[in-house]
């Protein structure tokens, strides 16, 4: 999904020739593989997008899968970037590497200083690794390496695994299926109290453009809207633009996950990016895609 929406976006920048590979041509958990591909083809520039993802279910069964893989991929792709010279390099995390009960909105600032979410804290462990090397390696060597740290995504390209996917692209499929069976209705995870902040896949590709221009960026950055929204009120948004007309029921026996993940984005926003894409829009968007995603028999699933 990130890599497809960065596609997009550089595509049409002027003077930008993209250098792509399937996992079938390079694997990015193989160091030799990796190494291979950055000594042939010298890149300017690096972003790492690449990660083994999941939303609460995968990431509570298969923890060890999330902690190693992407360890591998951080590892591999930042030192196969330093050792072959690549001028700089863009390294994607997520919000999930913030502390479960972080001030809110959450700041950079407040990286490690206390628990992270159980239920994640895998994937997170190996976010904060890749955005720690790149650190260490500006901070020692003197490249410019830096990472950005979007919050919760969405849009064209998702993964709708029935178990394995996130929160919004889970429901837009629960929902749509439920209408195609006329189910009268659609059970929600949760109480759906928490809060979450959900960023499209467009602008995180657009910020990134934004941040490879500065001269001199922060190590880490946050990337997100700024604004929130309950479990329950996306629920009832994916509802609505889905067409589903029947009865949402909460199973508050499952697992609701961190009660608030809201970024403090005051430092991109001082340095002139913000969000375009509202949310309801979004929405509307990656249902669209969803629909000509299954027509063409192309849908993660």
């Amino acid at each position: 999904m990130v890599g497809s929406a960065l596609v997009r976006r550089f595509g049409r920048e002027p003077g930008v020739s993209l250098l792509l590979r399937t996992r079938r041509e390079v694997d990015l958990g193989n160091s030799a593989a990796v190494d291979a591909l950055v000594a042939a083809e010298r890149p300017d520039v690096v972003i790492v997008a690449a990660a083994k993802v999941g939303g609460i279910h995968a990431n509570n069964t298969y923890p060890a899968d999330f902690l190693f893989d992407n360890l591998a991929i951080a590892a591999n792709t930042i030192h196969a970037a330093f050792r072959h010279q690549v001028p700089r390099l863009l390294f994607l995390g997520s919000s999930c590497i913030y502390p479960k009960h972080a001030p809110q909105p959450m700041p950079e600032d407040c990286l490690l200083t206390s628990a992270l979410e159980p239920t994640n804290e895998a994937y997170a462990i190996a976010k904060i690794a890749g955005l720690k090397l790149c650190q260490y390696y500006r901070k020692q060597h003197g490249v410019l390496f830096h990472s950005a740290m979007p919050t919760n995504l969405y849009g064209p390209g998702d993964n709708y695994h029935a178990q394995n996917s996130h929160v919004l692209p889970a429901l837009i499929r629960r929902f749509h299926e439920a209408k195609e069976a006329g189910k009268p209705e659609v059970a929600a995870w949760g109480t759906g109290t928490p809060k979450r902040e959900f960023l499209h896949v467009d602008d995180l590709a657009d910020a990134c453009a934004f941040l490879l221009k500065l001269s001199n960026p922060p190590d880490w950055i946050n990337v997100g809207t700024g604004t929130d929204v309950t479990i329950r009120e996306l629920t009832e948004c994916v509802a609505a633009v889905t067409g589903f007309p029947g009865r949402i029921a909460w199973d508050a026996s499952k697992p609701d996950g961190t009660p608030r993940k809201l970024l403090d984005v005051s430092r991109l926003t001082h340095l002139g990016w913000t969000a375009r894409i509202a949310l309801r829009n979004g929405v509307e968007q990656t249902y669209a895609s969803f629909l000509a995603e299954k027509a063409a028999g192309t849908l993660r699933t």
